[in-house]
Formats: C-alpha cells, sequence, structure tokens
C-alpha cells in the first residue's frame, strides 16, 4: 500500500474508532512507536449523568456478553443453513439415481421376461438340450455358439438386475440418512434462531433503558475500549512487521468488503443489502473468484493459519477464543468487518478485539 492510501486509511481509522472519544491521540493508528495508553481522564472531558462510569462499564460489559452469544448462535444457525442446502442437494441427485435405477431396474425386468417366454416358446428345454436332439453338425455347431453366448448373457443379466437392486436399496438408504440430517438440521436451525432472538431482545432491552445522554456515553466508552485495544497491539510495535502486499485475489476481496461499508449488519445474511461478519468476509471472497466456508468457526478451522506478522490484505482476522467473529485486514492496522445488530459495516482496528488468529484463503 503506498504511502498517501496508508496516510487516508490511518486517518480513516482513526476517525472511526475515536470520533467519540474527544482528545485522542490522532496519530494512534499511524504510527507503530509507542504511544501512551489512553485513560478515561484524557480521552474524554468527565462525564456527568444520573449512571455513573461503573454502571455503564457494566452495561457494555453486558451488551458485548449478549452479542457474543448472539454471534455464536449465529454462527450455528448459518452452519445449520450451509448443511441443509448441501443436505437437499444431495438428496435431490439421490433421487435422480432413485428414479434412474427404477427405470434401469425395470428395463431389465423386461429383457428377463422376454428371455423366459422365449424359453417357453421352445418347450422350456435348455438350450444344451436342444443341442443333443439336432442331427446337422453345422446347426450343433451354431447352436453351440448361440448357447454359451445365451449362457453369458443370462449371467450377465442377472448379476446386472441384482447390482442395480442392491444400488436402488442404498441409495434409498442414503436418502434416508439425508432426511434424518436434514431434519436435525431444521432443528438446530430453530434453537440457534431463537437463541439469536433472544439474546438480541435482551441487549436492545438493557439498551432502551438507557436514556439519551447515557446512550452517547455508552457509544464514547466502547470506542475509548477499542482505542485502548488498538493503542495496545500498535504499541507491540507489530505493524513494522506487517509489510506483506494484497494479492491479485486479495485486492479484489478488499475492494468489495470497502464498498459494502456503511450497509446494516443483519445476523445470517450474506447481502446484497445486509451481512453477518462471516456473510461480509465469504462473499468477498467469492467476488474475488475464491469459495470460502460460510462461518468464521469453519473459515478458522479449514484455511490455511498465517503468523499475525505475516498478514496481507484481504487475509482475514479471526477474533475471540471461539472463533465467533472474522473481518477482512485492509492494511495499515486496520479492518473492515460488520461488527453486531444495531451497527454497520466499518472500518476498525485490527487490535481492537482479542486475536485469535490470521486465516488466508488464497494461500
Amino acid at each position: 500500500m503506498g504511502t498517501g492510501k496508508r496516510g487516508l486509511l490511518t486517518a480513516a481509522v482513526t476517525v472511526v474508532c475515536a470520533v467519540t472519544v474527544l482528545g485522542a491521540p490522532g496519530t494512534a493508528f499511524a504510527s507503530p512507536s509507542p504511544t501512551p495508553s489512553p485513560s478515561a481522564s484524557s480521552t474524554a472531558p468527565p462525564l456527568p449523568s444520573t449512571a455513573s462510569n461503573k454502571d455503564l462499564e457494566a452495561v457494555r460489559t453486558k451488551l458485548a456478553a449478549l452479542y457474543h452469544d448472539a454471534a455464536v448462535a449465529t454462527d450455528a444457525y448459518n452452519a445449520a443453513e450451509e448443511a441443509a442446502k448441501k443436505q437437499s442437494a444431495q438428496i435431490v441427485a439421490l433421487a435422480k439415481k432413485i428414479v434412474a435405477g427404477q427405470e434401469k431396474l425395470d428395463d431389465l425386468k423386461d429383457r428377463a421376461g422376454a428371455a423366459a417366454r422365449a424359453q417357453y416358446r421352445t418347450g422350456g428345454l435348455p438350450d444344451e438340450a436342444q443341442l443333443m436332439l439336432t442331427d446337422d453338425p453345422s446347426e450343433f455347431l451354431d447352436g453351440a455358439g448361440r448357447a454359451r453366448q445365451g449362457q453369458r448373457a443370462t449371467k450377465g443379466l442377472i448379476g446386472e438386475l441384482t447390482r442395480t437392486q442392491q444400488d436402488l436399496e442404498q441409495y434409498s438408504k442414503d436418502a434416508s440418512s439425508q432426511w434424518q440430517k436434514l431434519e436435525a438440521g431444521r432443528k438446530t436451525k430453530a434453537a440457534a434462531q431463537k437463541k439469536i432472538e433472544k439474546q438480541i431482545a435482551a441487549a436492545e432491552k438493557l439498551e432502551s433503558r438507557l436514556e439519551k445522554k447515557e446512550k452517547e456515553r455508552l457509544e464514547q466508552l466502547e470506542a475509548q475500549v477499542a482505542l485502548e485495544a488498538q493503542t495496545a497491539w500498535l504499541d507491540t510495535g507489530i505493524l513494522d512487521e506487517i509489510d506483506s502486499a494484497a494479492s491479485v485475489q486479495g485486492k479484489k476481496a478488499v475492494q468489495f468488503a470497502t464498498a459494502q461499508i456503511g450497509k446494516p449488519y443483519v445476523w445470517g445474511a450474506e447481502g446484497p443489502d445486509s451481512f453477518d461478519c462471516s456473510g461480509l468476509t465469504s462473499e468477498a471472497w467469492r467476488s474475488a473468484g475464491r469459495a470460502i466456508p460460510r462461518t468464521s468457526q469453519e473459515q478458522w478451522k479449514q484455511l490455511p493459519h498465517i503468523a499475525v506478522e505475516d498478514m496481507r490484505p484481504g487475509d482475514l482476522i479471526i477474533y475471540f477464543d471461539d472463533a465467533s467473529h472474522v473481518a477482512m485486514y485492509a492494511g495499515d492496522g486496520a479492518i473492515i468487518h460488520a461488527p453486531r445488530p444495531g451497527r454497520t459495516v466499518t472500518l476498525a482496528g485490527a487490535g481492537s478485539m482479542p486475536i485469535l488468529g490470521v486465516v488466508r484463503p488464497d494461500a
């Protein structure tokens, strides 16, 4: 990333993360050199209200826990949704195989019936007996060849009938198994949806109890906590080591994610008008020509892991010990992500949340 672009991105991250934190150092995201960690007294004026700072911190902590649980449930919902799509496709494929197999079985039975009728017309005698009754040597030799062919054909027909019946039985068992998984997945999905709605409703109820000024102070507090975490991350000197350029596909993924900034977070959404965290990253990489797992947990499990100091724009940063959140690294210490319900796709500091690790879709 060029110096000019890095400067613009740095400024944007600073504005997004610190706009409500008055007096925060404007260079907090621009330089990896050590900067003093801001405190409540140094970054914002006193916040008088009926609720104490301690009360608001308790609210912030509770909201974070509720939205975290909702994110975990959203991952479970998305996983069940993806599994249902695959299982439905497998059921359709199996149904087609069953139809084709039944048609084949019917045809084989018709052929077997025709052979039985032909035998009946010859008096029910096997080919070997008919050969013994002929006086013409050439007819005997011709008949012997036909007998061998008939034996092979009959044996092949019986074998094919058996295999087709076995295939049909297996297809039926597989279809039944997929139906059972689909039903179990529906229950998992319904349970996850219920939990998501419950957690979000509880969070919204908690926020609704706050007065307008308290809500503003809560947003200040959230921004301040994120800024302090980002500053501490940068103070480690990590940006001295992160200097890899984006791949061609990585650039396309970042461009897609950037174009979504401002769109609302909606759990389970994959665009085009709204996204959840993994919906944004999976669609961004799909737009770049690379299919990746739908959920943050599966992205963490299945995609190649990269050291934080080796990450480049387009890589995905997985957050929290349970891999319940994912964001796209945009370069210069910044991420693009869909944070949570009530928020929009935005630019933030890569170190503003606890990093579990980094994965690379196009490794």
